[in-house]
């Protein structure tokens, strides 16, 4: 059995989240979002709250890095996944460090290009999807989609 990190932001992002959690049967999956409602949704599970953030708010950054770091540390998860945004990507990036399996799920919403954490991801990841088959690249696999 595997420990599962399953992180997101709030909205299609946790909604995604929950459309592939069911093929994680048979492991430990510990939830973490930004909304504190979200914990109702999954109450058979571990769920961390961290704080919301954007490029557009540092502190907030700086203090949901350091509650990413308290988690992933205490979790030790085997595999981290994520559908985005800035969550995901700094606990992929810790996660990477430690040793943990690292997969990447771009939001269905970024038909254009792939999300900017999203491009920051593909440097930490040992898997990179996206739901769009024509963004795909060498690093960047398409698999279908979620919704």
């Amino acid at each position: 059995m595997k420990k599962i990190l399953a992180i997101s932001s709030p909205g299609g992002h946790w909604t995604q989240m929950q459309r592939i959690t069911s093929s994680f049967s048979g492991h430990e999956v510990i939830y973490i979002s930004t909304l504190k409602g979200y914990a109702k949704e999954v109450p058979s599970n571990k769920y961390y709250l961290v704080k919301d953030a954007s490029a557009w708010s540092k502190f907030s950054l700086l203090v949901l890095f350091f509650q990413l770091i308290k988690i992933v540390l205490n979790e030790r998860p085997d595999v981290v996944v994520t559908t985005g945004a800035a969550p995901g990507l700094f606990a992929i990036i810790i996660a990477r460090f430690l040793g943990a399996k690292t997969i990447w799920l771009d939001s269905i919403a970024n038909y254009e290009k792939i999300s900017f954490s999203g491009r920051l991801a593909k440097y930490f990841t040992h898997l990179h999807l996206t739901q769009w088959e024509h963004l795909t690249s060498q690093k960047t696999q398409f698999s279908g989609k979620v919704l």
